[in-house]
């Protein structure tokens, strides 16, 4: 069955006897089951001196995860570009597939606990502020004309609709594991629903992006934007009428009020009882 690993390795607020911030590798599985126990899923956490900050500590930190866990990952994703090099070499020497992503949700999650409960409890602990990764803000690239959606609307699902995902008929697609987000089962959750006659076309190339979240682009021209990759920014819909507007800014509000839990889904037609594609998303602020 196909694992995906989601793996941090960057300094912590915390100093050694010498003085220097100690380096950590945090590694935990990304679950696609909405109703998985973050807590029960595979975790490895390993300190480094700076010294030891390298690829080949970092291949012996995840041979020992793969010990662990009984199984290497099928991919790992990882969020600090800075790192990049680091962490495909040492990923490329074990055949595991890496790469850079803004889908690191369970890992997220994650390292906010160890920065808010583990870390100050460490001797050593220096309290400072999260260094967050920036990403550029380019302008959206347009969608290829044949996998434009002929329509769009907002729509919203309680939190509790989602603990039958698994059964619902999707063909491509990604989920997440909801359990310890601090939803309440009534909580709405907004999503976005693509309607095209090219639907199965639309949803197998949004397969192989990676996406990462919906956001309102409130520049000079506002616009809905599906962000994947590390940076890469896709134009879903102009927002040039006031109405269509204000709706994306209400969709805004309620994906804040859900922790900044949203979805995306790609149906044929309104009527459809099937999802081409369907994909539960969060924006991240990840540091």
């Amino acid at each position: 069955m196909p694992t995906t690993w989601e793996l941090d390795f960057y300094s912590r607020p915390l100093l050694d006897e010498t003085g220097k911030k100690r380096w950590e590798v945090v590694i935990c599985e990304s679950p696609s089951d909405v109703q998985a126990d973050l807590e029960q899923s595979f975790r490895y956490s390993q300190f480094f001196s700076s010294k030891a900050v390298n690829s080949l500590s970092l291949k012996e930190a995840l041979t020992a995860a793969i010990a662990q866990a009984g199984q290497p990952p099928t991919q790992l994703r990882f969020f600090r570009r800075q790192m990049n090099n680091m962490i495909v070499k040492a990923c490329q020497d074990l055949g595991i597939p890496a790469k850079p992503s803004r889908r690191t949700v369970a890992l997220s999650s994650w390292l906010d606990y160890r920065y808010a409960q583990v870390y100050p409890q460490q001797e050593g602990y220096q309290e400072t502020a999260t260094s967050t990764v920036k990403y550029s803000q380019e302008r959206p690239v347009a969608l290829p004309d044949a996998l434009r959606g002929e329509s769009w609307r907002v729509v919203s699902l309680e939190s509790a609709a989602f603990n039958d995902l698994a059964e619902w008929e999707i063909d491509f697609g990604e989920a997440f594991a909801l359990t310890g987000m601090g939803l309440e089962p009534s909580q709405p959750i907004p999503g976005l629903l693509i309607y095209s006659a090219r639907a199965k076309a639309l949803a197998a190339w949004m397969s192989g992006l990676d996406l990462a979240f919906l956001t309102l682009d409130e520049g000079d021209r506002p616009a809905l934007v599906l962000e994947t990759g590390m940076s890469d920014r896709w134009l879903l819909a102009a927002l040039t009428k006031p109405e269509r507007l204000a709706e994306i800014q209400q969709f805004e509000q309620a994906k804040q009020a859900a922790n900044k839990i949203h979805f995306i889904g790609v149906q044929q037609t309104p009527e459809s009882e099937r999802f081409e594609g369907f994909w539960l998303l969060r924006q991240l602020a990840l540091g």
